[in-house]
């Protein structure tokens, strides 16, 4: 069957020189054949995900325009606008995807508002919101190593789509012919006829009013004197993130020259990730020679943020996503409450594998904490949930332990925009009293005890290695563990089971420890991973890491 479309995309016409290139090269080669055709990515709630190439199993005009066909069939039986807002971020055939999802789109009748120029996610999700778009596309793999791209759809709300609408929309994909099933005409022919447009000026400029309204200590950075390194990653974090820092008043901005312009082969680091230490080095060394206050690093579609702090002894430290998520929470609840304007009855959200320390530090300021499941969406829908009960100023803060970060209900996605100066905002208010981020961290620790939050990571690459993933997670389940590195399992709960944790279904396991620690184990939505998610709890930072090396140890066997 593989070869028989193998054979079909060779004899095709095919628009793009490059996928006939590959498939020239591949003839022959049996294996590299059914690894590109045998089996078809997969449309989920988090859309699309795939290496670049040619077949079913890559990311490919002709994968995009078959989505967009399934998109366009569901927004055709969902009245309202019927517009569907597009943006994408610096990575490889970005630009010419979003091209092609517009063209699909506008050849179905179903007008498109797409950004002239590469924008991050929380762009996107806002234009979904402000033209009260049926649905929104990011062109995007995120965080993924340069041979990927990726397609999130968004529901009208600006959120990720839901699982009920993204089944609605694979089904539709189904019945589509990957390589002439999709309406399409060409992007000019769009533009001519008015059924593309580009988004304007009106909208970019109330997304950044709207960040700038969430400002805990209005003008504060003007004055501060604060000393900054940024590197966009070569994504498309570079112009609305100086746009919004320069605003608030910080002029002093160095951006990672390697690392300022959109390039999608992210040339300086194989992983344009802000967690791994790697994308962040040059970064590191500019501002060790600078003297920077602070270093920060947006991820290509810019909707997460990693740091590095300045030290008393002038060295620098990662602080991590749960570190900053905790920094933020504290810094925004505090200054509001000094400031009056904290909201009546404040709500903050994060997810289920985010650091329990976040629960103590909201309860310290009264306000309310939410557990939601991992994905974005999760925070997004409690706003949307406040918002229906005419509540949603009540809405604070949002994050996930995966760098992203939310304040305020504009978007309904993580915002490296707002976390970014949010972040600057926290700096320069610590600066400005004589303290740091650094000092106010080890205050929060010193306070409510040295937690230490930890992921390992288990790839399981190659046709066979989800079936490995559902194995190991059955036999989980099957054969429950009664100790972890020797600390007794008290308690599992198994997020598949909603009757018992009053969420939706997921594939989560969570094992509370005897002595207060947790572990948790969750299979990636969009990668072939297995993550393990180590909360620990010392009197200081060696007892938690000693504690984590044992249960990792403990693990290795059953995950590697």
């Amino acid at each position: 069957m593989y070869m028989d479309d193998y054979k079909r995309w060779c004899a095709a016409k095919l628009e793009d020189p490059d996928l006939s290139t590959e498939l020239a090269i591949i003839e022959g080669k049996e294996s590299e054949i059914e690894d590109r055709f045998a089996v078809s990515l997969k449309f989920g709630t988090a859309g699309l995900r795939g290496v670049l190439g040619a077949g079913s199993n890559r990311m490919n005009i002709y994968v995009v325009r078959q989505a967009t066909q399934g998109l366009a069939n569901w927004v055709k039986t969902q009245g309202g606008t019927q517009t569907v807002a597009i943006s994408y971020d610096s990575r490889i055939k970005s630009d010419l995807f979003a091209q092609a999802a517009a063209c699909v789109l506008a050849a179905n009748g179903i007008r498109v508002r797409i950004y002239d120029t590469l924008m991050p996610v929380p762009a996107l999700s806002f234009a979904t919101r402000y033209y009260h778009a049926n649905a929104g596309i990011m062109v995007t793999a995120s965080h993924n190593p340069a041979k990927y791209n990726g397609y999130k759809a968004y529901g009208p709300d600006g959120c990720q789509m839901t699982d009920e609408a993204a089944d609605i929309v694979y089904a539709e994909i189904q019945k589509t012919d990957i390589l002439n099933g999709a309406k399409t005409i060409s992007f000019e022919e769009g533009l001519a006829s008015g059924m593309i447009q580009y988004v304007g000026e009106d909208c970019k400029e109330a997304l950044y009013d709207a960040i700038k309204a969430r400002a805990v200590r209005p003008g504060l950075c003007k004055t501060a004197g604060l000393k900054l390194v940024y590197s966009p990653l070569n994504g498309s974090g570079l112009v609305p993130v100086m746009r919004v820092l320069k605003d608030i008043g910080i002029d002093d901005i160095t951006v990672v020259p390697e690392q300022e312009r959109p390039d999608g082969n992210f040339p300086t680091c194989p992983y344009p990730n802000p967690e791994i230490y790697e994308a962040l080095r040059l970064g590191l060394e500019l501002a060790k020679k600078s003297g920077a206050d602070l270093m920060l690093a947006t991820d290509p579609d810019a909707d997460r943020v990693g740091i590095a702090i300045r030290c008393p002894d002038g060295s620098y430290q990662l602080v991590s996503g749960n570190e900053v998520g905790v920094l933020l929470l504290d810094y925004i609840c505090a200054g509001r409450i000094e400031k009056g304007t904290m909201p009546e009855r404040p709500v903050a959200v994060k997810s289920i594998v985010s650091t329990p320390l976040a629960d103590a530090v909201a309860e310290s300021y009264g306000v309310e904490m939410r557990s939601v499941l991992t994905g974005f969406k999760w925070i997004g829908d409690q706003i949307a949930r406040l918002e229906a009960d005419g509540e949603v100023e009540r809405f604070l803060f949002g994050f996930e332990e995966s760098y992203g970060y939310l304040a305020g209900p504009y978007v309904r996605d993580k915002d490296a925009i707002i976390a970014s100066m949010l972040i600057c905002e926290m700096a320069a208010y610590y600066r400005s009293i004589g303290s740091s981020i650094k000092e106010r961290l080890e205050a929060i620790y010193s306070k409510f005890g040295r937690y230490l939050n930890k992921v390992d990571s288990y790839e399981f690459p190659g046709l066979s290695g989800m079936d490995k993933m559902v194995s190991i997670m059955d036999s989980l389940r099957k054969n429950p563990p009664a100790e972890i590195g020797g600390y007794k399992v008290l308690k599992v709960t198994d997020y598949k089971k909603p009757e018992e944790t009053g969420l939706p279904a997921a594939n989560v396991l969570i094992y509370a420890l005897e002595g207060g620690a947790t572990v948790v184990v969750r299979p990636s939505g969009t990668e072939p991973k297995i993550k393990t998610y180590f909360t620990t709890l010392g009197r200081d930072l060696a007892e938690a890491e000693a504690q984590k090396a044992v249960l990792s140890d403990a693990l290795k066997p059953i995950l590697a």
